[in-house]
């Protein structure tokens, strides 16, 4: 099969540009033929190794140009995008050829719904992020910091200030949302949307046009098998991830403090100064690289997630339990979907500091620690997320969105 991926990064630079990526490399080894299309570049040389062809614009993602009020336009209609796909699409063989989108709103913009629908090719979209239903791709409102059950552009969403920028930034969103789905109806063009677990399911389906088919893909993680853990009771309670307010820093902070343990932190984030001041006893340890973070997640006790958005699906959570650690999961969001309550971690009450803090307390026990770490290795093990059982699942879903058309 030939699977063009769409995407805005032609670069790792997030979770979102990484499984495509991988997954173009995971395709072509399986005899498939790949093709690369991203707005911005350099490409990964990864890529070019594997002779995956790859096409990139030369353009900046929206954030980094220079110029507000092009990046504003650009956002909304990426003419230049919109052509250059097109192009593309129109060279590619019927009957054996899907277009794969996993990303358009940091640089490619709804445009490419256009190109999409003109080619007559099946077209899949992952959905890493909720940019295709929400204004602000999540379904949360960053200035109350919980989660959002507004219609997306219904007239409460347009009066409330949810932005994690400004209300002018989300005026802007609104305006990009809209275009996106009433002049290029970007939605109709992808009528066929993987997600990656059950909660995420439930998040979406209320929001999508009738008609949407949905598939369950679950995203591929880097994990070595290394054996039970000698000594799983030893080691901190960390937190691996950004510091930001969304990801829940100060509800684990605080529940340490309730609990009497100090929390570490592994990473950085616009909030770090912040967490140091209030939480001084915090134990910060900085960004790592990926050897780093393999490190302290396989030497912690256990690894707190407390996401206080819906969050994708968090590789985080499944690189630690690979690794035989425990996992402590906000309920509300989709770390709960790899997280069985009492068997490889525990679940807590989102953004309930207090009820964390009993979790925190009921892992002060070795011997559950010693269990639930047990269990983390073995349901893992049992099934794990490989590369090439995402790849497989794809070449399944692929090959139904071909026999459809």
């Amino acid at each position: 099969m030939r699977i063009v991926l769409v995407l805005d990064t032609a670069f790792v630079n997030g979770g979102q540009a990484k499984v495509a990526l991988d997954s173009a490399l995971g395709l072509k080894a399986l005899g498939h033929e790949p093709v690369v299309f991203a707005a911005v570049g350099p490409a990964a040389a990864e890529l070019e190794a594997a002779g995956i062809p790859v096409h990139v614009l030369g353009q900046s993602e929206l954030i980094k140009d220079c110029s507000a009020l092009r990046a504003a336009w650009r956002g909304i209609h990426n003419e230049t995008a919109a052509e250059a796909l097109e192009a593309l699409l129109a060279a590619q063989p019927l009957g054996d050829t899907v277009i794969h989108v996993h990303g358009w709103a940091k640089a490619l913009s709804s445009s490419i719904a256009g190109p999409i629908r003109k080619s007559g090719l099946p077209a899949l979209y992952t959905m890493h992020e909720y940019f295709l239903l929400c204004p602000n791709g999540g379904f949360y409102n960053y200035v109350q910091h919980r989660h959002c059950t507004l219609k997306p552009l219904s007239a409460a969403c347009l009066a409330t200030a949810c932005d994690s920028r400004s209300r002018l930034h989300k005026a802007w969103r609104v305006v990009r949302t809209t275009a996106m789905k009433h002049v290029h109806h970007l939605p109709e063009a992808l009528p066929d949307i993987v997600y990656f677990h059950g909660y995420q399911r439930d998040v979406i389906a209320p929001h999508l046009p009738a008609g949407t088919r949905l598939h369950e893909v679950a995203n591929p993680i880097e994990a070595e098998n290394l054996g039970p853990k000698p000594d799983p009771a030893s080691g901190e309670i960390i937190y691996l991830g950004r510091l930001s307010t969304e990801k829940g820093i100060f509800v684990f902070a605080e529940a340490a403090r309730i609990a009497g343990i100090t929390p570490v932190f592994v990473g950085d984030g616009p909030l770090a100064g912040e967490l140091r001041r209030r939480y001084p006893e915090a134990r910060l340890v900085g960004w790592q690289d990926a050897a780093g973070v393999r490190r302290h997640l396989r030497a912690a006790r256990a690894l707190v997630f407390p996401s206080l958005w819906h969050e994708g699906q968090p590789l985080t959570v499944l690189e630690a339990l690979a690794l035989g650690t425990p996992v402590i999961a906000a309920d509300g969001c989709a770390a709960r979907d790899s997280v069985i309550d009492g068997e490889n971690g525990l679940w807590f009450r989102q953004a309930d500091p207090a009820d964390l803090a009993r979790a925190l307390a009921a892992l002060s026990d070795d011997g559950t620690v010693r269990r639930l770490s047990e269990g983390a290795y073995r349901r893992y093990w049992a099934d794990p997320y490989s590369l090439e059982r995402h790849c497989r699942r794809l070449e399944e879903v692929y090959a139904g969105l071909i026999a459809r058309k």
